[in-house]
């Protein structure tokens, strides 16, 4: 790490820890030049994720939108925020795991129903039925067949 001070390119910890709210690590340095101290943050380095939608339009991953849409497919069901939350930490580790740069968001939405039918299965015929837009009950009975099918085996 390059001293602010004197430019020196090398310095040694002193000290590490956890910042307060615990995303980065705090260190404090002192260079081996001039012997001055000075603080530098570590992070984790996350790519940005682009959502293409639909209509194909882009726009920033927003894990917000994902775990508004699970509340709301969760609504009255005996699912607790925590693993609502749960969910979407794992939605988004997976994406981020993935390194890729953009993802569809029909992609995003069959992991939501992956997980929630196996969380609750109201909230997971909720999400579908809102998500797969269902022009009749035709097409909702087909998906609830379809559930109960896969359930007796």
């Amino acid at each position: 790490m390059q001293c602010p001070i004197c430019s020196h390119p090398e310095s040694k910890v002193v000290d590490s820890r956890p910042a307060s709210d615990g995303s980065s690590i705090r260190r404090r340095r002192e260079c081996l030049a001039c012997g001055r101290r000075f603080t530098t943050y570590e992070t984790v380095e996350s790519l940005p994720l682009i959502v293409i939608k639909k209509d194909r339009t882009r726009e920033s991953f927003d894990r917000s939108k994902i775990l508004r849409s699970i509340i709301r497919a969760c609504d009255k069901r005996h699912v607790t925020m925590e693993q609502m939350e749960g969910v979407v930490t794992e939605i988004e580790s997976t994406l981020q795991n993935s390194l890729q740069k953009e993802v569809n968001s029909t992609a995003i939405g069959e992991m939501v129903m992956q997980r929630l039918r196996a969380l609750d299965e109201v909230a997971y015929v909720r999400f579908a039925s809102v998500y797969r837009q269902f022009k009749d009950i035709g097409a909702f009975m087909d998906e609830l067949t379809r559930l109960l099918d896969e359930k007796k085996h």
